[in-house]
């Protein structure tokens, strides 16, 4: 009766029968038992009726259950594969960031995990400027005006933070978009001028609630890599295709499979359908002319136009959304942009918002796991780990490695610790240094290097303008395995 009556009169009701067994839920279930070949029973835990403290204690299991033994293995071994790979266990082994209660979901960069991001961005930047991006920076706090002029207020004023200054109220950029709308603005722009490629490397804040905050994959402050594309309506498509072209370099660097999804206008949207539509067949005859397989996410564009997102698949085959290229009819008309065509008539710019990494936080997060922190050798804090056999007799030779290899800009700390050598082996394999180099009287005799590989445990004497020769190589092309 207490299940019945709390069920309201218009809602539908299904019941599942298997055997005996009869179930009045939601469901869907199995049409049968014999489905399920494999199964494994994971937890128990306490649970009150209905989550109410007043009503019956129950006990509630917890199981999975798959078609075949194999899959129901693969699923245990995903299991362990997540957690050994979990981002913020290994950013704090690896010191790579923290956390304080003092800056709640604001991630700190400890200096290993800050020459991460500063590789990363070094790469996009120099990708970007042989695509003819110019970077730029806004300020980090800006009127509230300007988020009303945009649209942001109604979208996304619950999640912004304010100050009042000289007794106005200003809010800390949740997005970059309306600063460049107002740098391009600045100035009167002819149809020669375009199109203009603005990029900003621009940390924004947004206030998450604080159980949805986890890691560096959802925070409160993040870098996002936003780049605003201003285009007449005749260079749309073309400036779509080199957007996805220098996102598809970026993914292939990594390893990165990924798909694509077009996503149309939402419930809640700004604009004539009209431009919408024109706007969504430009997307979509970009992906077809490129020959992209994609599939349609009808009404998840942004408030202001449609969008590509990109779907990233990492090593254990889980999706992430991190690239996007939105079209953008409505911003130039909210900051009444203009620009003089051909005719010399002031006319509307359109917009093409882009991001790659999207969140480089989030990002970082995901190659974390994605690479299970052993990063390669381009992207990793430090790229050669010198253990001298005897700090007092190959202290000499160990320092003249470690010089040479500075010299040539390689990442090199050296191990001077009074510790046992294979102690130092083993700890610089658990940081997951790419090389390691021990040096004794035999490679202090011959001037070589015995060089050991995190990806190879084998080891190999070489001379040392052989080593620096092929990292130095490795680097430049971005090798994902050494």
């Amino acid at each position: 009766n207490y299940c019945t009556s709390s069920i309201p009169w218009e809602e539908d009701i299904s019941i599942y029968k298997q055997g005996e067994f009869i179930d009045l839920c939601r469901g869907p279930h199995l049409p049968s038992t014999k489905f399920l070949k494999a199964f494994s029973l994971t937890n128990i835990s306490g649970a009150y009726w209905l989550g109410n403290s007043d009503n019956e204690m129950l006990q509630r299991i917890y199981g999975v259950a798959f078609p075949s033994k194999k899959e129901l293995n693969e699923y245990f071994y995903f299991l362990e594969e997540a957690k050994k790979r979990d981002h913020r266990k290994l950013g704090k082994q690896l010191e790579l960031f923290m956390f304080s209660d003092e800056a709640p979901g604001m991630p700190f960069y400890l200096s290993n995990g800050q020459v991460i991001r500063n590789e990363l961005e070094s790469f996009l930047r120099s990708l970007q400027e042989s695509f003819n991006y110019k970077e730029m920076k806004t300020p980090l706090m800006m009127n509230q005006r300007l988020w009303e002029q945009s649209g942001h207020w109604n979208h996304y004023k619950d999640n912004m933070y304010f100050s009042e200054v000289d007794q106005q109220q200003f809010a800390l950029k949740p997005m970059n978009c309306p600063g460049h709308m107002l740098i391009f603005k600045d100035r009167l722009r002819s149809y020669r001028d375009l199109p203009i490629r603005m990029a900003e490397f621009g940390q924004v804040h947004r206030h998450e609630f604080s159980g949805a905050l986890n890691g560096l994959l959802r925070v409160r402050s993040f870098c996002q890599d936003d780049a605003h594309i201003f285009v007449t309506p005749h260079q749309i498509e073309e400036e779509i295709t080199l957007a996805l072209q220098l996102i598809d370099n970026v993914y292939r660097t990594f390893g990165f499979n990924y798909e694509i999804e077009l996503s149309t206008r939402p419930e809640k949207y700004m604009g004539d359908t009209h431009l919408w539509d024109q706007a969504e067949g430009a997307l979509e005859n970009v992906l077809e002319n490129l020959g992209y397989d994609f599939k349609v996410n009808e009404g998840d564009g942004a408030f202001y136009g449609p969008k590509i997102d990109i779907h990233i698949k990492d090593a254990l085959n889980r999706s992430h959304q991190c690239a996007t290229v939105q079209l953008d009819f409505q911003m130039p008309e909210k900051f009444d942009l203009e620009y003089i065509n051909e005719h010399n008539e002031k006319v509307r710019p359109v917009v093409i918002h882009r991001a790659v990494f999207g969140s480089i936080d989030r990002f970082l997060g995901i190659l974390i796991e994605h690479f299970g922190g052993a990063f390669p050798t381009w992207l990793a804090p430090v790229q050669v780990k010198i253990l001298p056999v005897s700090n007092e007799v190959h202290k000499e030779y160990s320092d003249q490695v470690m010089n040479r290899l500075k010299q040539e800009g390689i990442r090199v700390e050296k191990d001077s610790r009074e510790e046992k050598l294979g102690y130092k082996i083993r700890e610089a394999q658990i940081n997951k240094t790419p090389f390691i180099l021990v040096l004794g009287d035999k490679e202090v005799e011959k001037g070589y290097v015995n060089v050991r590989s995190y990806w190879d445990k084998a080891t190999k004497e070489m001379e040392l303008d052989g080593f620096v020769t092929g990292i130095k190589q490795s680097i430049a092309n971005k090798d994902l395995l050494e």
